[in-house]
């Protein structure tokens, strides 16, 4: 019988094989019978056919172009309007620059300056068609103030086009062409597209039509300052100026957005652009062809987010919801019994995990509608309805009174950090409130938090204040974490404060 010898491993290989055992025991230790192990998805089969969908779909896309002028103060210089004014319709740099020497020669011969002057505008954009007898879709401040606007299709026929209706709050405007049997592009199911899904778009950035450009989803209901009432979709498709109004398109060549904003430094694309959601836009459109206008409702709510200390000191599972900070006296949330430290969790079981998803919700609505609110308060679910007032109808505020309160005085600011006094007559009068605390001094935990002297306390975790025995009992009852509302300017708002 032989025995056979194997050698060792060579020096050279010793490195490798150490390396291999390491792996494999971090490898071990990372699973475990408790642990879940995710199930691997198919591998990507290819690349999607982006060059069929924009050879099918691209003659429905079209470029805008709109000339117009507007007033302009001349106390500013020209080439500052041209900054303030929108990308797409501002007034050129040609045309700054003439201004300029005209004013310049005007000032030089007559020693003065008109007040305001008439100055062109310019400006490019894109569209799509919707419908083959010359239905159009786009921004609406493409053609904000136009008084000419002007389509170019493809096969370079150029039509003068009817603005039959805009809305300024969700930037879409409908437009209408002498045309028939147009290529027309195809709108997509309201599902919305899922994050990291394929999408593209198809416009005329800086005049050149039919630019195709490509990326993916990168967040859904996304809301922006501004722009409460859209559900943005946001994505890194490169986007630029003229690239408004123009479709994105999802790998089925499905209108899923019409692409409206930058986030930019720059004035150029610089990785985050915005689209409004196709069905936000064909409810725009079709109020626009049913009655010539558009109607959002209203509820009349001060709203902030919620974080983790306010979730705390609200007693919510998780951080979520839009918390109410301020009910407008005479609106739809006051009728239906809403108040302030309400936590707003859904409307019509549509579930608000972002203060800005409420609004959206909210203002896509028709006025007069009743929707249900499920809502947070003193730790309870519940839910309320409300009938939605007009977005455009006027609140009337009650004038408030102004009597003498008794004299000021000062109380330790304790576990909250906060030095108070009762409001003067003045401020009372100023502020428009009876019911509140005048802020004299923060420190501790309201000066970390964000607390600003000169802020009136509202309420403390819900609880309303408006004198100082009130006050000190609600800070010696208050837990480690504390909603404080305070009031500053004509701003509501609460911030959260951590006392443990």
């Amino acid at each position: 019988m032989t025995t056979s010898i194997k050698p060792l491993p060579s020096l050279s290989r010793l490195p490798a094989l150490a390396i291999a055992a390491s792996l494999a025991i971090a490898a071990v230790s990372f699973s475990g019978p408790s642990a879940a192990q995710p199930v691997p998805l198919n591998p990507v089969a290819g690349l999607p056919d982006m060059a069929s969908i924009a050879a099918r779909f691209g003659p429905a896309v079209v470029n805008i172009s709109v000339s117009g002028t507007r007033s302009v103060a001349t106390t500013r210089s020209a080439e500052d309007d041209a900054a303030s004014g929108d990308s797409d319709s501002a007034p050129k740099d040609d045309d700054a620059a003439a201004m300029q020497d005209f004013l310049r020669g005007f000032q030089q011969r007559f020693g003065g300056l008109p007040p305001q002057i008439k100055m062109p505008v310019r400006g490019e954009g894109s569209g799509f068609i919707v419908r083959a007898d010359g239905l159009i879709l786009t921004n609406a401040h493409v053609v904000s103030g136009a008084d000419e606007v002007v389509v170019k299709l493809t096969d370079r026929r150029e039509f003068r086009a009817k603005v039959l209706g805009s809305d300024k709050l969700t930037d879409v405007a409908l437009l209408r062409i002498d045309a028939a049997n147009l290529p027309v592009m195809t709108l997509a199911p309201p599902e919305a597209p899922r994050v990291g899904d394929w999408v593209m778009a198809i416009g005329s950035p800086f005049g050149f039509d039919n630019t195709v450009t490509a990326g993916v989803i990168s967040a859904t209901r996304r809301s922006l300052p501004g722009d409460g009432f859209v559900p943005f979709l946001q994505t890194d498709v490169a986007i630029n100026p003229g690239n408004s109004g123009g479709p994105l398109l999802n790998m089925r060549g499905e209108v899923v957005g019409i692409n409206s904003q930058i986030y930019s430094g720059s004035g150029g694309y610089q990785g985050l652009s915005f689209a409004i959601p196709i069905d936000v836009a064909q409810r725009v459109a079709q109020q626009i062809l049913s009655t010539g206008q558009v109607r959002h409702a209203r509820l009349g709510v001060g709203i902030q987010d919620v974080n983790q200390t306010l979730a705390e000191a609200f007693k919510l599972e998780r951080p979520a919801g839009a918390l109410v900070s301020e009910v407008e006296p005479g609106s739809a949330a006051a009728r239906a019994g809403l108040k302030s430290g309400d936590v707003v969790l859904a409307v019509n079981g549509r579930s608000i995990d972002l203060s800005g998803d409420l609004p959206a919700f909210v203002g896509l609505a028709q006025p007069g509608e009743e929707v249900t609110l499920d809502i947070w308060r003193r730790a309870e679910k519940r839910a309320v309805k409300v009938r939605l007032d007009d977005a455009d109808r006027k609140i009337a505020r009650a004038d408030a009174a102004a009597e003498a309160l008794p004299k000021a005085q000062l109380t330790p600011g304790g576990r909250l950090g906060l030095a108070l006094r009762l409001l003067s007559a003045e401020e009372k009068r100023l502020s428009g409130l009876e019911a509140a605390l005048f802020i004299q001094g923060v420190s501790g935990a309201a000066a970390h938090a964000g607390v600003q002297p000169g802020d009136l306390l509202l309420a403390i975790d819900g609880q309303p204040i408006s004198n100082l025995a009130q006050a000190a009992a609600a800070v010696q009852g208050a837990g480690p974490s504390v909603a404080v509302l305070v009031q500053r300017g004509n701003a509501r708002l609460y911030v959260p404060l951590r006392t443990g």
